[in-house]
């Protein structure tokens, strides 16, 4: 694709494929709108709220609903047989012959027909194609009525636990950082400063101008499965990270007003804070719809908001956009006692995060809360919890009114428009314009910000320099050595000579995967011979090892729902386990605090007496047997923590325990290796057992009972250990219970 620019001596350059461009007082500006004269939206010159203003104004009903909605994933390129599929002229990708970086005629169809210019990138193959099919994006926007340009988004996509087991860079990708819980064990604000710095270059390399994140719940409930991309429990913690990820992910330094070249809208999720669901269970899923506050303690839950993402240091101010998450706040709503999605609440969107706290950017909802319910309870789908009876227009009429401006995964603009003539019905063509409008000026405010009027267009060769470049892989690997926390060590580590390791195979029982669908057992090689070969020589038994490494995952659970449980009589809801061994909730709540759904015909949801088993129970043998078959020499267990852990069960026969919270490979046998040495610091606390568990409240944070170990230490909120012993450091004196 190529584009042409236009150099303006004092102000931005003006990059086009297409549209005309106009000379005024010795300065370039586009004729996005093709009249010939430079209207003030055109104008670079103006405030961007100027700019935003006008063109709202200029724009149809149709125009601006499009403006509201938000692309489904979109993989590029599109292959066929996966979750989002896209054809090329009607084939796919394969038969068609198209270039990876190529529209997709499903994407040519939402951008044209439905208006929308807010696309989220799932699958990028690499930073050239990104790239260029970022520019294709763009070149097609400019050709249409007013040249809006596409305002590009990804959900979190720098997270090492899915990379290739070494550090490398120049390879393409982005640079890889420690997941959410593994930068909040660094206790270091400033080095997720530089995680967000790092994100914004890479991510506007590759034409991504919003991210969906950071997620700055407070992670107060320790089943939760989201909790790893959070910074964890402590809520001072939290709104310090929160605060700077926002601040640095926005800012274009030497920009007055911080916005620019550099610039990345942050999207913070999820308002009023996603983390105290019921028992656990995650609202991706009906049976997971309800958030609680038995502690009566939303404060904490708003503190990395108001304080944090709200209160930015830097000159942009307030992130740009926030989005609900999808439950149901039980009993927060004071004013008229709904018990509704987070999105379709009056009380939670307009009196509190409007009015009352005068929050003026985008509000989204989270992605697909409009579409009629699923028959089945057990689904990933039907997220219109509370508003099930109305329909699908009068769902979006509701979050417009409620304060909403945009609909996450909903590229049909057809609801938008129907919710807009029952709106004119009910309060007035006039009013219902307006309110539209406002959500239009927010939405385009943003796409202003970032430079996409001027110039949307990128050097695909420029795009791979910066992607993945060797400053911000280094970086982010350090990042990740220092991420992880050292729990016990008896004098096991590190093993700096060069000796044989025995490390066991691991097995996963069948379990339900995100999106619901049985996965089937699987064998897993925790990490892979030639990267332990680097270190030391890997040999098969226990026989011949001089120490052994065994790698182990947290508990893995089918969700807190099981369908045959329903079917035999049950209610459905099991225990979400922390512990490996088969877990009896005998001092569960007798009756659960939310509940009710159109499905069921019960509103206890409890699972008091109820079994739950966690898939990868056989990690539990793995450390047991091998400590038995080593006969005295070394275990080293290695815990990729997703969730706060039971320890009891296994540090009793380990010799040094290692918590990962998702690096690379490399990384772990650099620390075990005394190449590095680890300093992280637990950023949750590890409970003694399940029964503190079910006593904490869901809303409250680190208030369980932490886990003792056999040396005396506890693995409590800022405890971790380097070759020294126990860390007390400024870090623990900021940051303590």
């Amino acid at each position: 694709m190529d584009f042409k620019l236009y150099k303006n001596p004092d102000g931005p350059d003006i990059g086009t494929t297409g549209a005309r461009i106009i000379e005024a007082d010795g300065l370039y500006f586009k004729d996005l709108s093709g009249t010939g004269e430079l209207l003030p939206y055109e104008d670079w010159r103006l405030s961007d709220e100027e700019r935003a203003k006008d063109l709202a104004s200029r724009l149809s009903i149709p125009e601006i609903a499009g403006l509201m909605l938000y692309s489904p994933h979109q993989m590029v390129p599109a292959m066929p047989g996966g979750p989002f599929p896209g054809t090329y002229e009607g084939k796919t990708f394969p038969e068609s012959g198209a270039l990876p970086w190529d529209l997709t005629d499903q994407q040519k169809s939402f951008v044209d027909r439905d208006h929308v210019r807010h696309i989220l990138a799932m699958a990028l193959e690499n930073a050239e194609t990104a790239a260029r099919w970022s520019n294709e994006l763009q070149a097609y926007a400019e050709s249409l009525p007013w040249g809006i340009p596409v305002n590009i988004s990804s959900d979190p996509r720098h997270g090492s636990s899915q990379a290739g087991a070494e550090y490398k860079s120049g390879a393409g990708d982005v640079s890889k950082w420690p997941e959410g819980l593994g930068m909040a064990a660094t206790f270091s604000p400033e080095t997720c400063r530089a995680f967000g710095d790092a994100v914004s270059k890479e991510c506007r390399a590759m034409g991504i101008t919003t991210a969906l994140f950071p997620q700055v719940d407070l992670a107060t409930e320790p089943r939760w499965m989201r909790l790893e991309d959070t910074f964890g429990s402590h809520p001072q913690l939290v709104t310090d990270f929160s605060r700077a990820y926002c601040d640095s992910l926005q800012t274009t330094e030497g920009s007055p007003d911080g916005w620019g070249k550099d610039s990345v809208c942050a999207m913070a999720k999820h308002w009023p804070g996603g983390a105290p669901c019921e028992g656990g269970r995650d609202a991706h899923y009906p049976f997971g719809r309800y958030a609680v506050y038995p502690g009566n303690n939303l404060k904490d839950h708003l503190k990395p908001f108001l304080e944090g993402a709200f209160a930015l240091p830097g000159p942009t101010k307030s992130a740009a956009a926030i989005m609900p998450y999808y439950t149901v706040s039980w009993g927060l709503d004071k004013k008229d006692g709904k018990n509704v999605g987070n999105s379709y609440s009056h009380y939670l969107i307009n009196d509190l995060l409007r009015e009352k706290y005068g929050y003026e950017g985008i509000v989204c909802t989270d992605w697909g809360i409009t579409a009629d319910p699923e028959p089945e309870i057990d689904s990933f789908s039907s997220r219109c919890y509370g508003v099930e009876d109305l329909t699908e227009a009068q769902r979006h009429l509701l979050a417009i009114e409620n304060g909403m401006d945009q609909f996450g995964g909903n590229s049909a603009i057809a609801p938008i428009l129907e919710a807009y003539e029952i709106g004119c019905e009910r309060n007035g063509e006039e009013a219902m314009r307006q309110r539209m409008e406002r959500s239009a000026v927010r939405l385009l405010k943003n796409i202003f910000r970032c430079g996409l009027f001027e110039n949307p267009y990128l050097d695909p060769e420029e795009s791979v320099k910066v992607a993945g470049c060797e400053e911000f892989c280094r970086a982010g690997y350090e990042a990740q050595l220092k991420s992880v926390v050292m729990i016990k060590n008896t004098g096991v580590l590190p093993q700096r000579e060069r000796r044989k390791v025995y490390i066991p195979m691991r097995h996963i029982g069948p379990m339900k995967a995100f999106f619901r669908w049985d996965m089937p057992a699987q064998d897993v090689d925790p990490v892979s011979t030639e990267l332990v070969e680097k270190y030391y020589d890997r040999v098969s038994s226990p026989q011949e090892a001089d120490f052994a490494i065994v790698f182990i995952e947290s508990p893995l659970s089918d969700g807190g729902y099981s369908k045959a449980d329903r079917e035999a009589g049950g209610n459905g809801y099991l225990p979400i386990t922390l512990q490996y061994r088969p877990y009896k909730a005998e001092t569960a709540r007798e009756v659960s605090i939310g509940g009710g759904d159109p499905r069921e015909d019960f509103t206890n949801r409890s699972y008091k007496d109820k079994v739950g088993y966690a898939a990868n129970e056989s990690d539990l043998d793995l450390v047991l047997d091998t400590k038995k078959a080593m006969g005295g020499k070394p275990v080293i267990v290695v815990l990729r923590m997703h969730k706060p852990t039971v320890p009891g069960e296994f540090e009793g026969s380990a010799d040094g325990i290692l918590v990962d919270f998702g690096v690379q490979g490399q990384a772990i046998m650099e620390l075990i290796s005394g190449a590095a040495e680890p300093g992280g610091l637990l950023p949750v606390q590890m409970p003694r057992d399940m029964e503190t568990v079910e006593a904490h409240c869901e809303d409250v944070p680190l208030d369980m009972e932490a886990y003792t170990d056999s040396e005396g230490n506890t693995y409590d909120f800022g405890f971790g250990m380097n070759w020294g012993g126990v860390i007390k450091d400024e870090r623990t004196g900021r940051y303590h219970r």
